[in-house]
């Protein structure tokens, strides 16, 4: 198993859970099984509520002090036009979400609340609560404050800790966290199968999944498009300059991985080299304008199934939210969704079946969310490139072509 991708693991743990889910309404000893796979839910439901303000601080407090640490013009460009980015593209997918899922999903279909589900549902085989150290409000505020004050003090020693902590954070999440993954989801599709609301969901995470792909590439379009209306060019020659690190994307689902190749082809774009290699690797951390689009599709499709708020005004204060926390994803597959459970809990409510169908929702798609990321850092690159007086020039950076992906 652990051979297999995160995405592969995902698909066998879903079909199994259904398959267990639907023998259980006839076999009681597999009725036994979806027991327990509801219990593991319960237990690991409960780590994550106990880590997620773990998360939030391993992640957010480095990222504002190294943010802070690379004070100067060209980190203020970069990372306002990069948040403006994240906020505009999730605001259209708020807008574009309210008028197409509608159309396919009803709203209130099914009850993500276990009080409500009394009927159908199973009993846990028993339970243990794990109470975090603190709320995630708490974690958020603490963050801030930490991380503002360890760039404006210089605090080295303090800064190194945070960094050694998070590393700490990033290790349990790849290591626990996403290795234990495939189980819940495999609980959280078993129980659903066993109370019959599984055909629907599916329904809607296949018709979510075609939205999401088409905002991508609208989104990059948009992004090239304003790119070269004023660094000049076509848009549609940049972005096929751009597909060997959008394929890399795809394979790598690392922004961090693929900055060797999104830097190669930036360079091609004719990007300064000293803009390039500034903004392409900032931009990797902070720019996630694909994972916004994703996470805000992601959370309307299930709040309009469990017959939640999705007015604008309980979603933008979101939006804004995630746009921030977005600069503290770490750089495993799945770990924006990591870094964004704090405010989906916090912020919009979410209960403990609806964070699992979120996980699962967004690693379905986590490469292509990856891939447009990297592909809009490039077209980042362009406009900061043109507003520090500079032109496009592939020829400059033509001995650096291509010796970057060869090291």
């Amino acid at each position: 198993m652990k051979k297999l991708g995160l995405l592969p693991r995902l698909i066998i743990a879903i079909i199994l859970g259904i398959l267990i889910g639907l023998a259980g309404q006839k076999v009681d000893v597999l009725k036994i099984l979806v027991r327990i796979l509801i219990t593991f839910n319960g237990l690991f439901g409960n780590f994550l509520g106990f880590v997620i303000p773990l998360i939030i601080m391993g992640f957010v407090i480095p990222g504002i002090a190294d943010l802070g640490d690379s004070a100067g013009k060209t980190l203020a460009i970069t990372a306002g036009i990069a948040y403006l980015s994240t906020i505009i593209f999730g605001t259209i997918t708020y807008f574009v979400g309210s008028v197409v899922l509608p159309n396919f999903i009803k709203k209130g279909a099914i009850s993500f609340d276990p009080e409500k589900n009394s009927g159908k549902a199973l009993e846990k085989i028993f339970e243990s609560p794990m109470d975090p150290v603190f709320s995630v409000t708490t974690a958020l505020i603490i963050s801030f404050i930490l991380g503002v004050g360890i760039a404006a003090a210089k605090a080295e020693v303090l800064k190194k800790a945070v960094h050694e902590f998070s590393d700490i954070i990033t290790k349990l999440i790849s290591n626990v966290v996403i290795p234990l993954l495939p189980f819940h989801i495999c609980g959280i599709f078993a129980n659903m199968a066993y109370e019959g609301t599984v055909a629907v969901v599916l329904s809607v995470f296949a018709r979510v999944f075609i939205m999401v792909l088409i905002l991508h590439y609208l989104t990059i379009t948009a992004q090239f498009t304003i790119a070269s209306s004023m660094s000049g060019g076509n848009p549609f020659s940049k972005i096929k300059t751009m597909i060997p690190a959008y394929m890399t994307a795809i394979g790598t689902q690392s922004s961090a991985a693929t900055i060797p190749v999104t830097l190669n082809q930036t360079y091609k774009l004719g990007v300064n080299k000293g803009i390039a290699d500034f903004v392409i690797p900032l931009c990797a951390t902070i720019h996630l304008s694909g994972s916004t689009i994703t996470l805000t599709s992601c959370s309307l499709s299930i709040l309009m199934l469990n017959g939640s708020d999705v007015g604008f005004q309980h979603m933008f204060p979101f939006i804004l939210m995630l746009g921030v926390t977005m600069v503290a994803a770490p750089g495993v597959p799945g770990g924006a969704v990591m870094a964004a459970l704090g405010i989906l809990q916090s912020m919009l409510g979410f209960t403990e079946p609806m964070t699992a169908l979120i996980i699962a929702l967004y690693v379905a798609q986590d490469s292509f969310g990856t891939a447009c990321n990297i592909t809009g850092d490039a077209a980042i690159a362009c406009i900061v490139n043109k507003i520090s007086g500079f032109k496009l020039d592939p020829e400059a950076n033509a001995e650096y072509i291509d010796e970057l992906v060869k090291q």
